[in-house]
């Protein structure tokens, strides 16, 4: 009996050894962690391929390994919705705006201050200070933004043909009614042109920071110029509803097209059908859109305001957030410090393989090749910093300068930072979000008459409790405004 206990013994002593060395190769194969990574845009047909260079490099410079998921731009938001919502375990996930505020505002996100004085210190003093007080949530920061402009500038942008065929002086725009003389020229002379290229989602340009910024702004705003302390409902403001009375005056003459508040109509550059448009306007713009014209006309710009505006929107357009279900926290802000400050891996990410996606020429700019095209076509402003992108041989040296001059002259508009805490009121904001849907379309593209429709609107919105909302937000307005004295 004592022997046959030995031999039992022996061989679960034999079992734990091998265990044992089982355990030892499953460490050993994992050494390397992996972290998941989510990225909108259409998938491509190289990425694997590329991320196996990518793996190469970030396993020898930060022991790390990265599997990309892309997802295409219109199911990103509801898959990422349901990944977040089942607490699936993820490292990094591209987020933006509205979506990266909500995240984070309900634990889905990382706070990153910690990491970012070790593990990402250089990207943090390279990335710009406003881009950091942007990501900033109640005192923590839960993404790290796109390295970009970070002003928002919107410019009326002119077909160049048009305006030199008729000398038209268009430095004269100074705001939205001294439209009116060129489209009445247009629209008398050039029967195949609609004076303003617009569709549903048209807006004229108002003075204004939408503090709750959908697809259709919530009246809750601040004055981008002047710092009030006050939050208002711009809709009804003497100036927006000055612009509102001029866009129903060009509506009624025929300067935009009659279906303008259900049209899906992109109004691409390549249709010359167009005479003015409203753009947002970064340095160099100009060149983006001649190229996607086709060489069938150029264009000209003119600024709305001269003063780029800093907003919450435009600093966080485009984020890598850290899951709070990440099990390699300290390794994902590695790689995203890496991504951001690595010229190599920055490029390699966003370009592809050189020889493969892409050619150096001589003087260090560079040119597509088909399969970047065809198999590697990546969201350039979602991947990271701008600043250590190579420049394409028809981009202008001083490309990068021009950017950095356009972000020194940016402002902050008295709204930056602050982030509305709806959770008292979700209620009252699905039902003033449903008002706005109905009414705002139709103002902001001019097809009532404003005067008549703002008062239907007004009321709608309060039965909604608007002036619930308003309470709530004012008060966390002027708390937040009492925290950066």
């Amino acid at each position: 009996m004592k022997k046959k206990w030995g031999v039992i013994i022996a061989s679960l002593c034999l079992l734990l050894v091998l265990g044992a060395c089982g355990s030892d190769e499953k460490a050993d194969a994992n050494e390397v962690p992996t972290l998941k990574w989510y990225m909108i845009g259409t998938p491509q047909k190289d990425t694997e391929e590329v991320m196996k260079e990518v793996n190469k490099y970030t396993e020898e410079k930060i022991g790390v390994k990265v599997e990309m998921t892309q997802i295409d731009w219109g199911d990103y938001g509801k898959r990422m919705q349901t990944v977040i919502n089942s607490g699936e375990n993820f490292d990094i996930a591209y987020s933006a705006a509205g979506e990266f505020v909500s995240y984070s505002q309900k634990g889905a996100f990382l706070p990153l201050n910690k990491y970012l004085d070790k593990e990402g210190k250089k990207m943090k003093a390279e990335l710009n200070d406003v881009l950091w007080e942007g990501a900033t949530i109640d005192g923590n920061i839960y993404g790290v933004p796109s390295n970009k402009e970070v002003g928002e500038q919107q410019v009326y942008v002119f077909n160049k043909n048009l305006v030199d065929k008729y000398k038209m002086d268009i430095s004269k725009v100074k705001n939205f009614s001294d439209l009116e003389p060129m489209l009445k020229t247009i629209k008398e002379n050039e029967p195949s042109i609609t004076p303003i290229g617009g569709n549903k989602d048209f807006k004229p340009a108002f003075s204004y920071d939408y503090l709750i910024d959908n697809a259709v702004p919530l009246p809750f705003a601040v004055n981008q110029y002047e710092d009030t302390g006050k939050i208002v409902n711009f809709y009804e403001q003497p100036d927006t509803l000055e612009t509102l009375k001029s866009l129903h005056s060009f509506y009624q003459k025929g300067y935009v097209t009659k279906d303008i508040a259900t049209s899906t109509d992109p109004w691409s550059y390549d249709k010359e059908n167009w005479f003015v448009r409203i753009e947002k306007y970064q340095p160099y713009a100009e060149n983006i859109w001649d190229k996607n014209t086709g060489g069938k006309y150029k264009v000209v710009t003119q600024p709305i305001a001269e003063t780029p505006i800093i907003k919450n929107n435009s600093v966080t357009g485009a984020i890598q957030a850290v899951s709070v279900t990440s099990q390699h926290p300290e390794e994902a802000v590695k790689f995203l410090d890496l991504l951001n400050t690595d010229e190599y891996l920055r490029n390699l990410v966003d370009k592809g393989i050189e020889g493969t996606h892409y050619k150096e020429l001589d003087d260090g700019k560079i040119q597509d090749l088909p399969a970047r095209v065809e198999r590697y076509s990546m969201p350039t402003y979602a991947l990271g910093n701008h600043f250590i992108l190579k420049l394409y041989e028809d981009e202008p040296a001083d490309k990068w300068d021009q950017f950095k001059t356009f972000n020194k002259k940016s402002v902050a508009s008295p709204g930056l930072g602050f982030y509305f805490d709806s959770s008292k009121v979700r209620t009252e904001i699905a039902s003033i979000t449903n008002v706005c849907n109905e009414f705002a379309p139709a103002l902001l593209t001019g097809t009532v008459d404003p005067v008549e429709y703002t008062e239907k609107f007004k009321a709608k919105l309060n039965d909604a409790g608007m002036k619930k909302v308003m309470k709530e937000m004012q008060k966390q307005y002027d708390e937040y405004r009492a925290s950066q004295e």
